[in-house]
């Protein structure tokens, strides 16, 4: 079993993970800036900032996997790429970074624009973008570290949880729609697409998106 750290892991998405992994038998951190009430039981809670790399790491040490799974809004905007670029040049060589990514750095078609280049509502076009600027960090690396950028469904939040089915589809780096052109996947199923990749990696220093 893997043993896994979440910074951000008591958010929407964090939190679907950390259940999920410790699910599995995974030994889980849950990393936040506060500590909830509300736990998954077997996983371990620590209050800790992604701004603050150093102390970060200490909590971290000897992680195989860290997850960063914080959303580049509200007072954390403008502070998550560097924070991460930061995050990933100080990690061990054998740790493998994973990055809850957004919808909008998804491609809209194999040879199309990206989604938040074509009709992307403007109030989430920064937060977007941001998520796209640490995929395109980890692109530029040439450490040869592994890491790993998810892009949840267009419909992915915490308005409509859904529930765990277990399955989803891989899209590559094309975003995943059904039939009728709709963008979903359940947060849980988010977590399970997360563990699967840690589990069973087959997408190494590769981003790709995920949905029903």
């Amino acid at each position: 079993m893997s043993r896994i750290a979440v910074i951000g892991g008591t958010g929407y998405a964090g939190s679907n993970i950390v259940a999920e992994a410790v699910s599995r038998g995974h030994s889980v951190i849950s990393i936040a800036r506060s500590i909830p009430t509300e736990r998954v039981e077997g996983a371990v809670y620590l209050e800790g900032n992604i701004l603050d790399v150093p102390s970060l790491l200490e909590q971290i040490d000897e992680a195989d996997v860290v997850i960063q799974a914080i959303s580049p809004r509200g007072d954390m905007v403008g502070k998550v790429r560097p924070a991460t670029a930061e995050l990933f040049e100080a990690l061990p060589e054998n740790v493998r970074l994973g990055v809850v990514g957004g919808a909008g750095g998804s491609l809209v078609a194999p040879d199309g624009p990206r989604l938040v280049d074509a009709g992307f509502p403007e109030e989430f076009k920064a937060e977007a973008l941001e998520a796209i600027g640490v995929l395109e960090d980890l692109r530029a690396d040439t450490s040869g570290r592994d890491w790993f950028f998810v892009h949840p469904a267009g419909g992915f939040g915490n308005w409509a949880p859904g529930e765990r089915t277990g399955t989803y589809r891989d899209g590559g780096p094309v975003l995943v729609t059904d039939d009728n052109g709709d963008s979903y996947i359940s947060g849980r199923d988010l977590g399970v697409a997360f563990v699967d990749e840690i589990e069973n990696p087959k997408h190494s220093r590769e981003n790709f998106a995920v949905g029903y």
